[in-house]
């Protein structure tokens, strides 16, 4: 190798003739990575790969570590979503009339059975709601293609990735939808399409949460990417070959090449390294913790659960948490006050204004899950509910509740004795007059 000098002052050796073949060889045979380039991005392999041509290698791969598509696989991200999808797919559905004042299921109604069953030929109503809910968590849009009879009768609702709709006003005001489906292109007005906005965003579309929230999950799968290299090289720090020799350039070369090939990498973990020529290896002790990268990942995944408003207890992370001392019932309510009610009411709201005639609404109908199918696993607090609410609901509506047939007498309201009024002609004071 001859030895050269740079414009810096800096002095390093330029490549002979034949290992300048040689790279130019395995170049060529490795271009199909070369088209995986992520311009713009960093490598975080090596610098020496600058030299080497390696570059390319790296940027590949870290290119498909901090895609956004891979935001839908970080753990942490993808079991909040689970869990309001799950959640929310599993609570009743039901179309409401008003009787006397009191809202009741509404079966007869065209909708009820495709929105609380049978909503396509394809999907159950958990598998649809699933989705279309997932669809809400992480694009902040939920679509569903609308099929309906001549006489204007719903017929199905075929929900649609969010990805391939696209959403534009015309000059009329009326919007417009387009998407693709199975290779086929199509076009419709509101009439065809359910369209639930999440939060944000505006009239077209709600807004995205991975694109809101880019920069916070972009760290976090940074992070997650840190931590797979680690665990790639089989969690072991690195280390430096030790010589009281002078090495020449193609020494160097060769050495880093015989590491690279054979000791990086889990597959090579604990493999044991031959050393001559009073070569010795001295590691290096890099501690994962030491480098925060433990509590790097535990705040990200709090923040994750911030941006998707999941305690972090709901998708398994306990480390720190000063809730789970708290009641079921408590952290039950809090859930559903401030973080679900608002999920329930916009898909509520959306289907009522788009799948109900102004007739319907004229007549009072209404669509409306019911909640107290979440808290059927709380039977401590259901107990204490329905005896807080003896003045108000009789025993059969308490029965119908839990799923459980009538009862002969049990459309009968009852009131406790303390609650007759003081000093009045209540049974108490007859009753008292009688023994006297």
């Amino acid at each position: 190798m001859d030895r050269i000098a740079s414009g810096d002052g800096m002095t390093g050796y330029a490549l002979s003739a034949r290992a300048a073949e040689a790279e130019r060889r395995w170049a060529l045979e490795r271009k199909e990575i070369v088209s995986g380039y992520a311009a713009g991005m960093a490598s975080t392999a090596n610098r020496d790969d600058f030299a080497t041509n390696r570059v390319t290698v790296a940027n590949f791969r870290d290119a498909l570590s901090l895609g956004d598509g891979n935001v839908e696989g970080l753990a942490t991200a993808g079991a909040c979503v689970a869990f309001w999808a799950g959640n929310i797919a599993g609570l009743p559905l039901h179309v409401l009339r008003t009787e006397n004042g009191v809202d009741v299921p509404f079966p007869e109604h065209p909708l009820y059975w495709l929105l609380h069953d049978d909503p396509n030929f394809e999907q159950s109503s958990f598998d649809f709601w699933e989705f279309l809910v997932e669809s809400l968590e992480w694009r902040g849009n939920a679509y569903a293609q609308i099929s309906k009879r001549g006489d204007g009768t719903i017929t199905s609702l075929l929900p649609l990735h969010p990805d391939t709709v696209s959403v534009t006003r015309l000059t009329s005001g009326e919007l417009e939808y387009k998407w693709t489906l199975d290779g086929t292109a199509y076009t419709s007005g509101p009439a065809g399409m359910l369209h639930i906005r999440g939060r944000g965003g505006n009239a077209l579309g709600g807004a995205s949460t991975i694109g809101t929230y880019r920069r916070a999950l972009r760290q976090a799968l940074a992070t997650e990417a840190s931590a797979d290299a680690l665990f790639a090289n089989g969690v072991r720090s690195s280390g430096v070959l030790k010589t009281d020799k002078p090495l020449t350039g193609e020494q160097r070369a060769v050495l880093e090449q015989l590491l690279g090939d054979k000791f990086v990498g889990a597959a090579n973990a604990g493999r044991p390294m031959l050393l001559d020529n009073g070569l010795t290896w001295e590691k290096i002790a890099i501690d994962p913790v030491d480098a925060e990268l433990v509590v790097s990942r535990q705040l990200g995944m709090t923040i994750i659960c911030q941006i998707f408003e999941c305690d972090p207890h709901l998708v398994g992370i306990t480390a720190g948490n000063t809730q789970l001392g708290s009641s079921i019932s408590d952290q039950t309510l809090s859930l559903v006050k401030f973080k679900m009610h608002k999920r329930l009411r916009r898909i509520e709201k959306a289907l009522g204004k788009q799948l109900l005639t102004r007739l319907d609404r004229q007549r009072g109908v209404k669509i409306r899950f019911n909640i107290e199918g979440f808290l059927r696993a709380d039977s401590e607090g259901r107990g204490r509910y329905y005896n807080l609410m003896k003045p108000f609901m009789t025993v059969n509506q308490v029965r119908a509740m839990e799923g459980w047939a009538p009862v002969p007498g049990g459309d009968v309201i009852y009131r406790q004795m303390q609650d007759e009024p003081l000093g009045g002609g209540g049974s108490s004071n007859t009753a008292a007059e009688d023994e006297e």
